[in-house]
């Protein structure tokens, strides 16, 4: 049957203008190292099991786009230390749309049910995603920051220097509040002058200077906006969390984790931690 021009037997012409010939010329498959790229999922149950790709998958796209995470987070803080605010909130926009790929994300692996993960599941040993060294880099970059965490990663030079990189450097919130101070705005000068490589915690004396803020945003626009795009990060990443969370109680119960952690219970925890915890205190304060 023929159908629109170009179509027949319901299969389309290949244009005369699409180049076929990559015999000197970069190739899709080239640019992206597709050969490297997808021989990298190496299953080792044996016989093996139909759902470690998927297991494997999962991880490694997740990396991925930590990878992607990082790259954007780094760049925003420089762009900070610039005082390009526009650019670094380009960057922050674009976390933000990969965290909800990650948190959808979950749902993918959640379709690994308890038995057929139970089934290749010694085939992992210690191996976990406690040890995934780019997520505590992005933890560290947003503020929770941990100097006892370096220790899982002592064996790997590569980890243990971003991630001590990460741990020596401002965090994101923390070049945010000194881009504050260079406006003009009352940050005091001990939460300038902090040790950086300690968690964030929080300092109530903020919370007039962003109840400040809110009370005439359109005198603060800039700072305003920055705030809720902040709030937004630290939601979403939050959300990750919890999906993690229920994703672990849904395949394993409240078994403990192939890390070694009490598993279950121990993701719970982490949504106690926070990143910019004034930024949602000072809600309480704006009249309404």
């Amino acid at each position: 049957m023929i159908g629109s021009e170009g179509v027949s037997e319901n299969t389309r012409d290949i244009e005369a203008s699409v180049v076929t010939d990559f015999s000197d010329r970069m190739s899709y498959g080239g640019y992206l190292d597709l050969s490297t790229l997808l021989a990298a999922q190496r299953p080792i149950s044996r016989p093996e099991h139909h759902d470690e790709l998927l297991f494997i998958v999962q991880h490694q796209t997740t990396e991925l786009w930590l990878k992607l995470v990082l790259h954007e987070l780094e760049t925003a803080c420089r762009m900070l230390r610039a005082d390009e605010l526009a650019p670094a909130l380009k960057c922050i926009a674009r976390v933000k749309h990969i965290q909800k790929t990650l948190t959808e994300q979950w749902s993918v692996l959640a379709t690994l049910t308890p038995t057929e993960y139970g089934q290749f599941r010694g085939v992992l040993g210690n191996a976990s995603g406690f040890q995934s060294y780019q997520y505590r880099a992005v933890e560290f970059v947003l503020g929770n920051k941990n100097r006892r965490m370096l220790q899982v990663f002592e064996s790997d030079a590569t980890a243990s220097a971003i991630l001590t990189r990460a741990l020596e450097e401002p965090s994101l919130y923390d070049e945010f509040l000194r881009l504050l101070a260079r406006a003009g705005y009352p940050i005091p000068a001990d939460v300038l002058d902090r040790d950086v490589t300690l968690a964030w915690t929080f300092r109530p004396e903020l919370v007039p200077v962003f109840a400040s803020i809110y009370a005439d945003t359109d005198d603060h626009w800039a700072a305003y906006e920055t705030c809720e795009e902040l709030v937004d990060l630290e939601d979403n990443f939050q959300l990750w969390r919890f999906r993690h969370l229920k994703t672990v109680e849904r395949i394993i119960g409240n078994k403990t984790g192939t890390g070694g952690s009490s598993g279950a219970s121990f993701l719970r925890r982490a949504l106690e931690l926070t990143f910019f915890p004034e930024l949602y205190a000072v809600r309480t304060e704006i009249p309404g």
